[in-house]
């Protein structure tokens, strides 16, 4: 029989409990491998992490290590590491060949026979080394230069998998398929509690927001969250700033008047004639200053200081000025809140969420709220346990939050 290629790694956490070591396995066999258990120590209690070593196996070179790469992101680690190989970027905005793409997990590098954390966790990012410091954070293609040095290959990469909570909470229940029928009173109250414990840690809690918001009649609640503190940075695309102004000038959202629910008489061009005025005073703090945006979301979040990010679409109208049509632009500027983050609200917008959820690290929080079960589906299948989904109507939802953190 022909030698068969193989690494001996090993792995420790709650490996049972949540499921990772049948993970693993399923994933070596998914892909053509084969594992020998070496050695396998189960914790004594529910408290304690149990630890393993494997043999991994496979028919050549080239799949050992596709293999290694896929169960990388469950803590699985070579039992001899080595350091991580790096190569300079040949181009700006090009990676090397066979760089490692990361994940969204608490992620270490070893440099000089030393395990250095990856500051900045985000998926689909290379890894950019300071061999002389050392330093290791994630880059983005677009944010690149040449000669950078990036890790290539798998080895000298530590991963740390998230783990299910080792206390019971109402989340794990959330963490059941979606469903309409979830207890939202209860799920709500926890969501209230959670925003609390990181509003007193000083952290970000991020509000991704949809013009289903101005639809519904919800601003009023979403700014007495911002009010409160308990929403600390927004990001939204031109429909939702636009439409809640022409709430506040007009009365109406998407023509339609917030107070009868009936098409407004001429309403089709309110949208316009609000964009119209913020581009005739300059954007959406001169219209404040100016006197003429005197209600709404954008006048509250400009009285209060809160910063927004507003990322252009080639869908929209205008826009206003305030709106970053670069979308590497945008990335950046949303990145950089990303990172502070302890909760992320996503709030019946499912394309402005995808591209939050894909900056965020794994352990922020994200609770996705839509009435929609299919998109609450989409946006909380990341294939983590700190995702909570919400089949509800946004308006009911941020209305009960508000009044259960008493904004």
């Amino acid at each position: 029989m022909p030698h068969r290629p193989y690494e001996d790694v090993h792995v420790e956490g709650h490996l049972i409990d949540s499921g990772i070591m049948s993970q693993i396995m399923d994933a070596i066999v998914a892909l053509g491998g084969e594992f020998e258990t070496l050695s396998f120590e189960v914790g004594r209690t529910n408290e304690d992490v149990s630890r393993a070593e494997l043999r991994i196996s496979a028919a050549s070179q080239a799949e050992l290590d596709e293999i290694i790469t896929a169960v990388q992101p469950f803590g699985v680690e070579p039992l001899h590491p080595t350091d991580a190989a790096l190569a300079p970027a040949p181009n700006d905005g090009v990676f090397p060949d066979g760089f490692y793409a990361t994940t969204n997990l608490e992620t270490a590098v070893r440099v000089g026979g030393r395990w250095i954390r990856v500051e900045h966790p985000e998926m689909d990012m290379g890894i950019k080394v300071d061999p002389g410091l050392p330093h290791a954070e994630t880059v983005a293609l677009s944010d690149v230069r040449e000669g950078d040095l990036i890790v290539v290959g798998h080895d000298g990469i530590r991963v740390r998998p998230l783990e299910r909570p080792r206390s019971g909470q109402v989340f794990e229940f959330m963490n059941s398929a979606v469903s309409s029928e979830k207890p939202k009173a209860q799920v709500i109250a926890e969501i209230a509690r959670l925003l609390d414990e990181v509003r007193a840690q000083g952290r970000d809690v991020i509000a991704v927001v949809g013009p289903a918001v101005v639809h519904t009649g919800a601003v009023e609640h979403l700014a007495r969250l911002v009010r409160s503190g308990h929403v600390t940075v927004l990001f939204g695309g031109n429909a939702v700033a636009v439409h809640d102004i022409e709430a506040a000038l007009f009365g109406t959202s998407l023509g339609v008047s917030l107070k009868d629910g009936v098409p407004a008489v001429g309403g089709h061009d309110h949208h316009l004639r609000a964009i119209n005025t913020i581009r005739a005073l300059g954007g959406i703090r001169q219209a404040v200053e100016a006197g003429v945006l005197r209600s709404g979301l954008m006048h509250t979040l400009v009285t209060t200081g809160t910063p927004f990010v507003l990322a252009g679409s080639i869908r929209d109208d205008g826009p206003l000025p305030d709106v970053i049509t670069d979308t590497v632009e945008a990335q950046r500027a949303m990145r950089a809140h990303c990172q502070k983050a302890g909760a992320c609200i996503m709030l019946s917008t499912m394309l402005h969420s995808i591209a939050t959820g894909n900056m965020l690290p794994a352990s922020t929080t994200t609770i996705c709220v839509d009435i929609n079960p299919a998109v609450v589906t989409k946006l909380s299948d990341r294939g983590s346990f700190q995702t909570i989904g919400v089949v509800t109507d946004v308006g009911l939802f941020l209305e009960q939050l508000a009044d259960d953190l008493g904004a």
